[in-house]
């Protein structure tokens, strides 16, 4: 029998600047909510737009790294799984919340583009396509390096 997926890829862009908060023994966990915005064509040929608004929840050295370099505005990708939890508020009641458990951001553009790269499930940072040296990766050798 097959096993369940519970996968989320999102691209969307920042609503406000995260929240950093930290667990009684002391992990660190990042919040942020991100908007993404689908566009189709109606019967009339009329543009339609429809926004959703999505809880993230980094923890560890991705909630750090996340907390260090987003900002309102900062276009993300983020890879993780839903998970909804449950909490009795002050009057009693109980509150269900659905969000997005993040094990991978990237970064990408956006006002804070020149801040940073992003951070992984590996929690490295990768500033680029190719990683630290860029999008082509490391520089070619110059030609007299070449054994041949």
């Amino acid at each position: 029998m097959a096993r369940g997926i519970n996968k989320v890829i999102l691209i969307g862009n920042l609503g406000a600047d995260p929240e950093m908060k930290y667990t009684a023994n002391g992990t660190p966990m990042c919040t942020f909510r991100i908007a993404t915005t689908e566009v189709w064509g109606d019967r009339d040929g009329n543009q339609q737009e429809r926004t959703e608004w999505h809880r993230i929840v980094a923890w560890g050295k991705l909630g750090e790294i996340c907390g260090q370099y987003l900002a309102k505005g900062r276009q993300v990708y983020v890879e993780g799984s839903l998970r909804t939890r449950s909490w009795e508020d002050a009057s009693g009641n109980r509150r269900w919340i659905t969000e997005v458990v993040a094990r991978d951001v990237q970064f990408l553009g956006g006002p804070a583009a020149a801040a940073g790269g992003g951070a992984g499930s590996d929690y490295g940072a990768d500033y680029g396509p190719g990683g630290p040296a860029g999008p082509g990766g490391p520089p070619p050798p110059p030609d007299d390096d070449i054994p041949f």
